[in-house]
């Protein structure tokens, strides 16, 4: 199974290019004349954690929680930046150890070569 994070910090703040970089990678896929609209492609499972503080560790936000009771070993878990799930060295450290505890493999695009930019 692919299980797809995405996070925004504020309630100001969208999730539209977190979801442009996981478009482009497949995960998601964009519902034609709907703003907003992205649904996951079949496979994947998706989870959001809009207006969430960064204040809050990874493991303990409430999309997170839901990650937990999905994830199987072998599955990937794929975001699209890493400071959109971790924004400190600790929290790297809990989710890469709880990845591996699990046999959960963690994909981060921005440092996939084969994404491109969003477009401005």
């Amino acid at each position: 199974m692919r299980i797809v994070h995405s996070r925004s910090s504020t309630a100001t703040q969208s999730l539209l290019r977190q979801r442009y970089i996981l478009t482009e990678a497949g995960l998601p896929v964009r519902t034609e004349g709907v703003a907003e609209g992205f649904h996951p492609a079949e496979g994947v499972l998706l989870f959001e954690d809009p207006a969430t503080t960064s204040k809050i560790p990874a493991l303990e936000r409430p999309a997170f929680g839901k990650i937990a009771a999905a994830a199987h070993p072998g599955d990937t878990l794929t975001m699209s930046e890493l400071f959109r799930l971790c924004r400190d060295l600790i929290d790297i450290h809990a989710v890469r150890d709880w990845c591996q505890h699990r046999g959960v493999k963690l994909r981060v695009l921005s440092a996939d070569p084969k994404i491109p930019p969003p477009r401005s």
